[in-house]
């Protein structure tokens, strides 16, 4: 990719790879990276710590009782090892990283630089309650910010994560239909679209699941839903919806007005999975909707790490219905402004989720990038995310094939229609954008697009790098359509790892290194 003299993008080079092995195994500055097992030795250690002296275990029989089986390394040759291995893995701080419904966008560093300070990195759950006011101050705050944003009266600052958040939405549901006498109420609307982890909240909390389709349009059939809901009339089973709004296709759902009047009419309620939340902040909240509980992902939405497991946190905003069996602890402020953690469990609350509190560093990181954009900054963030998805919709939609007609939320979606016969497979395409210098779009999700393609660019990703990425997809799309198979089914040709049969690892993975 090269730039012409009136600044637009123009046509790669075409690069000449010599793909002749090298004597040491390296590729210029691709160092060669062996396992720490080949390159260690059991019999040496990078350390050197005399054996202790009068050490008595209390582990009751159960201390080591042989080597750890380790390899030794020198702090030079660890260093050297993982600096290697960080350089074949792509990253948010490398470029563009276009995965659907996961919302990976730049993470300021003013946000590490905040979780780093002393009173919230060094924080322990068992200090007295004087000690860490400061904590309890920002976890106050950052509730009042989520509730504002929601418009909702109260938070679940507990859950660790997405599906934790789910757990925590729908047992507060279920304690709410207990409380009322209406444990027969177990049937919760799914729509067949939804992230996976929905129905198995629902099956979790002992819901059982009645899947909603979609229309051609992408969104809830609304003639479905209609004719459940009557159909069961007025003594029904009927505890809830889960939806996810915008919806895992990267659309509005324009009808969620009258589903929230539906169940609730019906006596249930409203969960909404707030994976999406990135698309709706500082424009639409949540409560005006008639959502009666949502999860928020601080690791998406207000931009902390994400990825590899974690770290994550899901707190779980509650409605006025709900308000009362929101799980404890939480945190509440007294008129001469001292903090505490409300930890009894009474008659209404449905318990507790987790031994303690929940992630201070998710909690430290999600108020600095809620403090520092404001509301007016959180409402252009998310108008950009809105604007950067449609940007790329309109650029390709000639070439490759949108699922959907219309404008799209934050992500757009396509599927491989464009493809067909090409003798390309998405994954053949996913593929081919690694040597390109890109990592995939979610591919095959959701379920319902036949060779799903979802992705989202975000906020973060200024005109010249989307751009980039457009052009990219725009001459792998030729590319494909002009009958170049082999390219395809070769790539990755670049990338440190080859073609790997993604399959056989999956179902007999090598857990274990045997020289």
């Amino acid at each position: 990719m090269s730039m012409n003299t009136q600044g637009r993008i123009t046509a790669p080079t075409k690069i000449n790879y010599n793909v002749s092995k090298s004597f040491s195994g390296n590729k210029a500055l691709e160092q060669a990276t062996k396992l720490i097992f080949e390159t260690g030795n059991f019999n040496k250690t990078g350390i050197d710590f005399p054996a202790a002296k009068g050490l008595e275990y209390r582990l009751g029989g159960l201390e080591q009782k042989k080597d750890i089986e380790l390899p030794g390394l020198s702090e030079p040759e660890i260093l050297r090892h993982y600096v290697r291995l960080s350089q074949k893995n792509y990253a948010i701080d490398l470029g563009v990283y276009p995965l659907g419904s996961c919302t990976m966008k730049h993470n300021p560093r003013l946000n590490e630089k905040i979780a780093r300070l002393p009173g919230f990195a060094d924080v322990h759950p068992l200090q007295p309650i004087s000690t860490v006011q400061g904590a309890l101050e920002l976890m106050y705050e950052l509730s009042n910010w989520l509730t504002k944003l929601c418009n909702m009266p109260a938070v679940a600052l507990t859950p660790k994560a997405g599906a934790h958040g789910e757990l925590c939405g729908m047992m507060t549901i279920r304690a709410r239909l207990d409380a009322d006498g209406n444990s027969h109420k177990r049937r919760v609307f799914v729509p067949e679209s939804a992230h996976g982890t929905n129905p198995a909240t629902a099956v979790q909390c002992g819901f059982f699941v009645d899947e909603l389709p979609a229309n051609d349009k992408g969104c809830i059939d609304m003639k479905v839903l209609r004719s459940k809901v009557n159909e069961l009339g007025e003594n029904n089973d009927i505890a809830g919806i889960m939806l996810t709004n915008p919806n895992t296709c990267g659309l509005f759902e324009s009808e969620i007005i009258e589903i929230s009047e539906l169940i609730h009419s019906a006596g249930g309620y409203f969960y909404c999975d707030g994976a999406n939340f990135n698309a709706l902040v500082g424009r639409v909240r949540p409560g005006d909707l008639g959502v009666d509980a949502m999860h928020i992902n601080l690791h998406k939405t207000f931009s902390t790490p994400h990825g590899g497991g974690g770290p994550g946190s899901g707190p779980t905003v509650l409605s006025e219905a709900l308000k009362d069996f929101a799980p404890v602890p939480y945190v509440i402020k007294d008129k001469l402004g001292y903090y505490s953690l409300v930890e009894e469990i009474d008659e209404m609350s449905m318990g507790r989720l987790c031994a303690f509190h929940g992630q201070m560093g998710m909690y430290s990181r999600a108020l600095s990038y809620l403090m520092s954009h404001g509301r007016d900054g959180l409402k252009q963030a998310t108008e950009d995310a809105v604007l950067n998805a449609n940007y790329i919709l309109a650029s390709l939609s000639d070439l490759m094939s949108p699922a959907y007609s219309g404008h799209c939320m934050h992500e757009v979606l396509f599927n491989d229609t464009f493809l067909k016969n090409t003798g390309i497979d998405t994954i053949d395409f996913a593929k081919a954008m690694i040597d390109e210098g890109y990592h995939p779009m979610t591919m095959y999700f959701p379920l319902v697009v036949h060779g799903a393609m979802l992705i989202e660019p975000t906020e973060s990703e200024s005109k010249y790098e989307l751009d980039r990425f457009i052009h990219t997809m725009r001459g792998l799309a030729k590319k494909a359509k002009n009958g170049d198979v082999e390219s395809f089914k070769s790539a990755p040709q670049y990338a440190p790892t080859k073609r790997l049969d993604e399959t056989l690892a999956a179902r007999k993975p090598i857990l274990r290194y045997d020289a």
